[in-house]
């Protein structure tokens, strides 16, 4: 009696794990960004890149991940060059514009991303470790992040992608 017992602990667990793990494959691979919405403590909602963001991201089956997030309507540097672009054209640049990359993991039990960031735009993020929590359905992702680049954590921010088909 006490061998069954084991052994089906054993079983469930190794279920639990490939779940968990064929759960993460359904991440590998490209996704545009549909939306940010940045939540403040008082419910308002603000939309940081504006309402048709651009944005890439790709997870990769070793683990790595590479997040490009761009402001609609972005204003050209008038002199070409962003080596003397002025401080109005600097500001615009770094408002409308994040990215990071690094390592990441998929914990579906418990519907958590973790991304260990190793280099970002934002760089107070740079080698920090975030967990966001998440949904999955239709090929659509939204997390969570608690602690923003635009307000730490007094604002939130739910951010969704969408799975890129390879005609896409």
């Amino acid at each position: 009696m006490k061998k069954i017992v084991v052994l089906s602990a054993m079983l469930f667990s190794a279920i639990l794990v490939a779940q968990s793990k064929s759960n993460s494959n359904e991440f590998i691979g490209s996704w545009s960004l549909i939306s940010i919405n940045n939540i403040y403590q008082d419910g308002t909602k603000v939309q940081p890149y504006g309402k048709n963001p651009e944005g890439l991201l790709i997870f990769d089956e070793d683990g790595n991940y590479a997040i490009q997030i761009l402001k609609e309507n972005r204003p050209l540097i008038v002199s070409g060059n962003k080596n003397t672009s002025t401080p109005e054209e600097n500001a615009a640049i770094v408002k409308g514009f994040n990215a990071h990359y690094g390592k990441y993991s998929v914990d579906a039990r418990n519907k958590i991303i973790t991304f260990e960031i190793l280099h970002a735009s934002f760089p107070n993020w740079e080698n920090k470790v975030q967990k966001r929590t998440y949904s999955y359905s239709n090929d659509m992702i939204k997390y969570i992040v608690k602690n923003t680049t635009q307000g730490g954590a007094s604002v939130v921010a739910e951010v969704v992608w969408k799975k890129r088909r390879s005609n896409q």
